[in-house]
C-alpha cells in the first residue's frame, strides 16, 4: 500500500521528462499509474465485501517503535477507486486539454502529487500521516488553483483556499490529538472501536467542535463556502477532479471516518444535520442564480457536500447509505459534467451559459452524454441520481429530529436542484444556435472519454443498483456505521411513497423555474449586493486586518534598536518560563540559606554590591572596575568549589574582557543620564525578572533532579578513561574536548583583537 501511495509522488518526478519524451501523448502515459492503481485497489473488494477490514503495516523506524500504517474497508477503498478511477481520465484529458500549455509538465508533477496525498490521506490508520496528508492536499490544490500564476485572479484564489483550508487544518490538528488523548491511540483502526469512551470524555465536545472545524473549512461548508466557487480559477481538469473525487471530499470522509467514534450525540446530529442542510439550500440557490458554466457547477458542488453532510449528521442507517450512494452518483455526473464544462470551453470559447445554445448539432456525442450526466444530476429516473436522491429524501423524512425543517429545505433543494440541472442539460444545447467565440466542433477522444463513461455509469448503476451497492456502497455504509451492516438496500423502484411523490413535485416545479430563469434571475437581483456582505467579507477584513496588525507589529518590534530586540526576547522568555512553570506547578525546593558559609555569603555580598556599583555609576572605568570585580568574583566561587582550573581560566577571561573594556571604552564618551526614572525603572524590572527566572530555572532544576550526579562516574573513569588524576583537566580536554576547542578559538580570537588595537593606537600614534 505504501509503495501503491508512493509510486504517485515517484511518477510526479518524473512527469516532465515523461512529458518531454512522449509528446502529446504523455498524457495516456501517465495516466497508466492511476488505472493501475484502480486495478489494485479493486483487487481488494472481494474481501471487503466479505465483511473484513485490512490493516497493512509497513515499519518506518522499527528502534522508536514507529510505523506507517493504512487501513483499507469499504469507506476508504470506495474513495480510493474514486481517485484513482476519475484520476486516469483527469490526467488523459489535461493531456489534450492543456496541451499547448509551457507549463504542462509541471501540471503533471501537481496533480499526481495531490492524487498521491488523497490516496495517503484516505488509506492512513494514524491519525499524524493523515493530516500531514491532509496539508499536502491543502499545498498542492493552492499549487493547481494557482496554475495559471500570471493570472492575478487566480493567484487570489489559490491563497484564499489556503487560508481557509489550512486555518481548518490547525484547528483538526488539535483536535485529533485531543482525539488520540481519549481514544487512547493514534490508531484510527483503535480509536474507531472506542466510541464510547471518546463521547463519555470530558474532551469531547472542544475536540469534535476543532475536528468539525476542520472538516467544514475543507468540504466548504457555510459559512465558509465561499473559497469553493472562487477556486475555478483553475484549469477545467483540476476544477473536475477537485469537485468530484478529492479535495473537498476529504472533509466528508473525515466524518464518515470519524461517525463510529463521534457519531450518536445530539450535539453531533444537530450541527451536522443544520449546517449541511444550509449549506445545501445555500449552494444550489446560489448555483440557480449563477450563469458562469462553471460558477454553477462549482455552487452545486456546495449542495451535494451540503447533502452528504447532512445525512452524516443524521446517522440512521437509511441515512448512511445514502450518503455514500450519492457520494458515488455526484462523483459521476459532477465529474462528466465538469469535464463537459471544459469541452464547451475548449471546442467553442464558451465560459458561461448565456453564451451558448443550439450546440447539440456541433457535439453530437458531448451533448448526449452531457444530458445523461445532468439527468442523473436531477435525480429523473432511471440513472443512479435518482436512486441517491429517493434514499436521502427517505432519510431526511424518517431523521430522529428537526425533520420539518430539514424536510422543506430538502424540498426546497430538490426543486432548485432540478432547475440548476436543466441549465445544465438544456441550455447549451436546444433552442436557437447562439454564436460562440470559436466555431463549435466534437472533441477529440481524449475529451470526450471521461463524460462517456462517467456519465454511461450513472445510467448502468441506475437499471441496477444491486451493482453498486453489492459492489463497494453496502461495505462503505458498514463501515461508516462502525462496522455493523446496515438495515437498507437500493433499489430503482420502492412503490408510490412520499419521497417519489416529492420527486415528482420537484421535476415539475424546477422545470417551471428553469422556464422563467431569466426572470427569476432579475428577481434574484439583490443577492449580489447582499453577497457583498457576506462571509467572503469577513474573510477579506480579516485578511486586511492581519496585515495592519503585521505593518503595526513590523513597527513596533523590527525597529531597529538592539536593545528593544533583547528587551523583548528577554520579557518573552521571562513570561513564557513563569507561565510554564505555573501551570505545571514547578516547586524550587527547600532553600539552605542556614547552611551558607560567613565567606560565601561575604562573595554573594560583594558580587551584589559590584553588579548595583557597575549600574548606578556614571564613571566609565568605575563601571569597567566593577564588572572585573564582579567576574573575579565568580572566579573565587570556582576556586572554593575546587574547580580551580575552571577558575583559572575565569581569571584570564576577565582580565582580557577588562582590558579590552578600557581600551574600547577610553575612546568613548562619558555616561550621560539620558533615559528618564521610568526607563531606568522598566530596565531595572526587567533585569530582575530575568534574573529571577535563570534564578528559578537552577533551582527548580536542582530540586527536581531524578537521576544520581554524574560526578561520582566521571571520577572513576578520569583516570582509566583519561589517564589523568585532575578530574576537571580530564573533563576539558578529553569529556568536553570540542567545547575546550571552542573556547580555545575564543581566546585566540580576541587575542588577536588585542593585538590589532594596540597596533592601530601605535600607527595613530605615527
Amino acid at each position: 500500500m505504501l509503495y501503491a501511495i508512493l509510486s504517485t509522488f515517484v511518477l510526479a518526478a518524473l512527469a516532465p521528462w515523461v512529458h518531454r519524451l512522449t509528446g502529446r501523448y504523455s498524457g495516456w502515459v501517465l495516466a497508466l499509474l492511476p488505472a493501475a492503481l484502480f486495478l489494485y485497489f479493486a483487487s481488494f473488494l472481494p474481501a471487503i465485501n466479505a465483511g473484513e477490514v485490512v490493516i497493512l503495516v509497513t515499519p518506518w523506524m522499527p528502534g522508536l517503535d514507529i510505523q506507517l500504517s493504512f487501513l483499507v474497508d469499504g469507506l476508504s477503498l470506495l474513495f480510493a477507486l474514486l481517485i484513482s478511477g476519475i484520476g486516469f481520465f483527469i490526467v488523459s484529458y489535461a493531456g489534450r486539454y492543456l496541451e499547448k500549455s509551457r507549463d504542462l509538465g509541471r501540471f503533471y508533477v501537481l496533480i499526481l502529487s495531490f492524487m498521491g496525498s488523497m490516496l495517503g490521506l484516505v488509506l492512513a490508520d494514524n491519525l499524524v500521516a493523515m493530516f500531514v496528508f491532509w496539508e499536502l492536499t491543502s499545498v498542492t490544490s493552492y499549487l493547481l488553483i494557482g496554475y495559471n500564476h500570471e493570472d492575478l485572479k487566480a493567484r487570489k484564489a489559490a491563497l484564499q483556499g489556503l487560508i481557509v483550508t489550512v486555518g481548518g487544518g490547525l484547528a483538526l490538528l488539535a483536535g485529533i490529538v485531543m482525539l488520540a488523548i481519549a481514544g487512547g491511540s493514534y490508531e484510527l483502526s483503535e480509536i474507531l472501536n472506542s466510541g464510547d469512551a471518546v463521547r463519555e470524555h470530558a474532551l469531547y465536545l472542544p475536540l469534535l467542535i476543532l475536528i468539525l472545524l476542520g472538516a467544514f473549512t475543507k468540504s466548504a461548508q457555510v459559512p465558509f463556502h465561499f473559497w469553493l466557487p472562487n477556486a475555478m480559477a483553475a484549469p477545467t481538469p483540476v476544477s473536475a477532479y477537485l469537485h468530484s473525487a478529492t479535495m473537498v471530499k476529504a472533509g466528508i470522509y473525515l466524518l464518515a471516518r470519524l461517525n463510529p467514534s463521534l457519531g450518536g450525540t445530539e450535539v453531533w446530529f444537530t450541527v451536522l444535520a443544520l449546517f449541511g442542510a444550509v449549506t445545501m439550500f445555500v449552494g444550489v440557490f446560489l448555483s440557480f442564480r449563477s450563469t458562469g458554466i462553471k460558477s454553477v457547477l462549482a455552487y452545486s458542488t456546495v449542495m451535494a457536500l451540503g447533502m452528504l453532510t447532512m445525512l452524516i449528521g443524521i446517522g440512521t442507517e437509511t441515512a448512511l447509505l445514502a450518503a455514500m450512494a450519492f457520494l458515488l452518483a455526484h462523483s459521476l455526473y459532477k465529474g462528466a459534467l465538469f469535464l463537459v464544462a471544459g469541452i464547451l470551453d475548449h471546442e467553442a470559447g464558451a465560459k458561461d451559459f448565456l453564451q451558448t445554445g443550439g450546440l447539440r448539432a456541433a457535439l453530437p456525442v458531448t451533448s448526449a452524454f452531457a444530458i445523461l450526466a445532468a439527468l442523473s444530476m436531477a435525480g429523473v429516473l432511471p440513472l443512479f441520481g435518482f436512486v441517491a436522491k429517493e434514499l436521502m429524501l427517505e432519510s431526511v423524512l424518517g431523521a430522529p429530529g428537526l425533520v420539518p425543517l430539514l424536510a422543506l429545505l430538502a424540498i426546497a433543494s430538490a426543486i432548485l436542484g432540478v432547475g440548476v440541472a436543466a441549465i445544465v442539460g438544456i441550455r447549451p444545447w436546444f433552442g436557437p444556435r447562439v454564436e460562440t467565440p470559436k466555431t463549435p466542433h466534437e472533441a477529440p477522444p481524449a475529451l470526450v472519454a471521461g463524460p462517456v463513461v462517467l456519465a454511461s455509469l450513472g445510467l448502468v448503476f441506475g437499471l441496477g443498483p444491486g451493482l453498486a451497492e453489492g459492489g463497494i456502497l453496502a461495505a462503505a455504509a458498514q463501515a461508516v456505521n462502525g462496522g455493523v451492516p446496515v438495515d437498507a438496500y437500493l433499489a430503482l423502484w420502492h412503490g408510490l411513497n412520499w419521497p417519489l411523490a416529492i420527486s415528482v413535485l420537484a421535476l415539475v416545479a424546477g422545470l417551471f423555474l428553469y422556464s422563467r430563469w431569466e426572470r427569476v434571475r432579475e428577481l434574484l437581483a439583490w443577492v449580489d449586493t447582499a453577497s457583498r456582505y457576506g462571509p467572503e467579507r469577513g474573510y477579506d477584513k480579516m485578511m486586511d486586518g492581519i496585515i495592519g496588525f503585521s505593518d503595526w507589529q513590523t513597527r513596533v518590534l523590527q525597529n531597529g534598536y538592539l536593545r528593544f530586540y533583547i528587551m523583548f526576547i528577554i520579557v518573552a522568555t521571562a513570561l513564557m518560563v513563569g507561565v510554564t512553570a505555573q501551570i505545571f506547578g514547578v516547586s524550587v525546593g527547600p532553600l539552605a540559606i542556614a547552611d551558607l558559609r560567613v565567606y560565601e555569603m561575604a562573595i554573594v555580598a560583594i558580587m551584589a554590591l559590584s553588579a548595583l556599583f557597575a549600574v548606578l555609576t556614571r564613571s566609565r572605568l568605575g563601571a569597567v572596575a566593577a564588572l572585573g570585580s564582579f567576574g573575579f568574583t565568580v572566579a573565587l566561587i570556582f576556586v572554593l568549589f575546587s574547580a580551580l582550573d575552571v577558575g583559572i581560566t575565569q581569571i584570564l577571561v576577565e582580565t582580557l574582557t577588562v582590558i579590552l573594556l578600557v581600551l574600547v571604552l577610553f575612546r568613548l564618551p562619558g555616561f550621560l543620564g539620558l533615559s528618564p526614572w521610568w526607563v531606568k525603572l522598566r530596565d531595572a524590572t526587567i533585569a530582575l525578572a530575568a534574573g529571577g527566572m535563570v534564578t528559578l530555572l537552577i533551582l527548580s532544576t536542582h530540586s527536581a533532579r531524578e537521576f544520581d550526579s554524574i560526578a561520582q562516574e566521571l571520577i572513576e573513569w578520569s583516570v582509566p578513561e583519561g589517564y589523568g588524576r585532575n578530574v576537571v583537566n580530564v573533563i576539558l580536554v578529553d569529556f568536553r574536548t570540542l567545547d575546550t576547542l571552542g573556547e580555545i578559538f575564543v581566546l585566540a580570537l580576541a587575542a588577536v583583537g588585542v593585538y590589532a588595537m594596540i597596533r592601530f593606537r601605535a600607527e595613530d600614534r605615527r
